[in-house]
C-alpha cells in the first residue's frame, strides 16, 4: 500500500509491479498519477487517523510505505502494532523524517551529528528575539512538513514576519506553529547521499549511491547531477553521518541524506525515508534507479548502487496557475535531439503549488557534459507549458 500517489509514487509503484508486487495507491483526491497504474486505488483523508487506520486494518497489506509528507502518523503507529503489516521503513521514521524539530534534535543533541547552529520559534515574537541573538542571515524552515518551497532567508529585520508567515502556512495543507531558524553556513556544495538499508545474511545491510550533487531549492528549476566530486575525507565523513541517521531512523528502505560540505567537513541538514525528487537523476546514472532500489529494499531482494553514466537532471515546477502541457511536437522534438537524453511529462499536478512539470535527463561521459545537455533538454522542455506565440500584425 502507496499512501500518497503523486508521480514519484507512480515510478514506485510500477517499480514493485515490475517485481510482481499487486500495488494499492491511496490519496486524498481521484485521478492521482499512481491511481492511473495501481491494481487498486482509494481516496482517503490521509490526515485522519481513524480513517486511516480503518483502510489499513481492513485491507492489511504486506508493506505500508508513505510517500507524502501529510500523515496520521498515530495511523501508521497502529498499524504497526497490530503486527499484520509492517510500515516501511519504520512508523517512528515517517514521523521523525517529517518533524524538523524531533530529527533536528536526533541528530544534533542525541548523535552528535556536526549541523549548523539553529533554534526553534513558536510564535513571532520568540523568532525575532532569535533572529536579534543570531544574527542574519537566517534560514527559517517549518517544522512538521518537508517543504522547501516555505523556506526564507531572512537577511534582516524586516524579513522576519513575512518568513514566520510563510513558514507557518507550509503551502496550506499543514498549519504548524514551530519554525526552525538556522545560521546560513558558508558552503562549498550541497549532496545528497542516498542510503539503502535492506537485510543481508548476517543482519541488516547499508549501501550508499555515488553522491548527488545539488543547487539551493529556489525558483522554477532545481537542478540535480551525479557524481558530485568529495574528497576522501568529506566522503567518508558524509557516509558515516548518513549512516548514523539511518540506523537511528531504523527499518528498511530507501533514505535520502542532504549534508552541506566545506572542504572536509561535512554537515548534516535533513533526511526522507523515502525516493524524493534528488533521485531523479538516477533514472539514467544507475543500473537500478532510486525507484528500483527502494522497491527491491522493501521486499527483501538483492540491490546494487553501480553508476553506469555521469548524468544531470532538471526538475521543472510552475506556481498555482493551472498549467497543461501543449501538443508541441517540435518542442518534444528539439529535447529528444540532445544526444544521450531523456524526459518526463506529468500530465497530472499536485492540487497545491508548487507543481512538478517535468524532468529533463542527459548522460555524458563526464558530469560537466551532462549538466550541460540537461539544460539544453530543459530549454527546449519548457516550451510545452509556454502560451504560443500570438501572430503578428497582418
Amino acid at each position: 500500500m502507496l499512501l500518497g500517489s503523486g508521480e514519484l509514487s507512480r515510478e514506485l509503484a510500477i517499480a514493485f509491479q515490475r517485481l510482481g508486487a499487486e500495488v494499492i495507491a491511496v490519496e486524498r483526491y481521484a485521478d492521482a498519477p499512481a491511481h492511473g497504474v495501481a491494481d487498486q486505488s482509494l481516496v482517503v483523508k490521509m490526515t485522519d487517523a481513524d480513517e486511516l487506520a480503518a483502510v489499513i486494518g481492513r485491507l492489511q497489506p504486506d508493506f505500508v510505505v508513505t510517500l507524502t509528507d501529510v500523515i496520521a502518523a498515530d495511523a501508521l503507529t497502529a498499524a504497526e502494532d497490530t503486527g499484520f503489516s509492517k510500515v516501511v521503513p519504520s512508523a517512528r521514521s515517517v514521523r521523525l523524517s517529517t518533524d524538523s524539530e524531533g530529527l533536528r534534535r536526533l541528530a544534533a543533541d542525541e548523535l552528535g551529528l556536526p549541523t549548523a547552529p539553529f533554534w526553534f520559534a513558536g510564535s513571532l515574537d520568540e523568532l525575532r528575539a532569535v533572529a536579534a541573538h543570531a544574527g542574519y542571515p537566517l534560514l527559517v524552515k517549518p517544522v512538521g512538513v518537508v517543504a522547501s518551497q516555505a523556506r526564507s532567508l531572512v537577511s534582516r529585520p524586516d524579513d522576519v514576519e513575512p518568513a514566520w508567515q510563510r513558514a507557518v502556512a507550509a503551502g496550506g495543507r499543514v498549519t504548524s506553529t514551530r519554525v526552525l531558524a538556522e545560521t546560513v553556513v558558508e558552503v562549498d556544495y550541497h549532496v545528497t547521499l542516498l542510503t539503502v538499508r535492506s537485510d543481508g545474511p548476517k543482519g541488516p545491510v547499508m549501501e550508499f549511491c555515488v553522491p548527488i550533487g545539488h543547487d539551493e531549492a529556489t525558483g522554477d528549476v532545481r537542478e540535480y547531477w551525479q557524481p558530485q566530486q568529495m574528497s576522501d575525507a568529506a566522503l567518508e565523513a558524509g557516509k558515516s553521518i548518513a549512516a548514523r541517521i539511518v540506523k537511528a531512523l531504523g527499518g528498511r528502505g530507501l533514505f535520502g541524506v542532504e549534508l552541506m560540505v566545506r572542504g572536509d567537513e561535512v554537515y548534516f541538514c535533513d533526511v526522507t525515508a523515502r525516493p524524493y525528487e534528488s533521485g531523479l537523476v538516477t533514472l539514467r546514472t544507475q543500473r537500478l534507479s532510486v525507484f528500483e532500489l527502494a522497491a527491491r529494499a522493501i521486499l527483501g531482494l538483492a540491490i546494487d548502487t553501480i553508476m553506469i553514466s555521469p548524468g544531470g537532471a532538471q526538475v521543472m515546477y510552475a506556481g498555482r496557475e493551472a498549467l497543461e502541457p501543449r501538443a508541441d511536437a517540435r518542442a518534444l522534438a528539439d529535447a529528444l535531439r540532445v544526444p544521450e537524453s531523456d524526459i518526463r511529462v506529468f500530465a497530472h499536478h499536485e492540487p497545491e503549488a508548487p507543481r512538478r512539470l517535468g524532468v529533463a535527463l542527459a548522460t555524458a561521459p563526464d558530469v560537466s557534459a551532462a549538466r550541460d545537455r540537461a539544460r539544453q533538454v530543459s530549454s527546449a522542455l519548457r516550451r510545452l507549458w509556454q502560451p504560443p506565440s500570438s501572430p503578428g500584425p497582418g
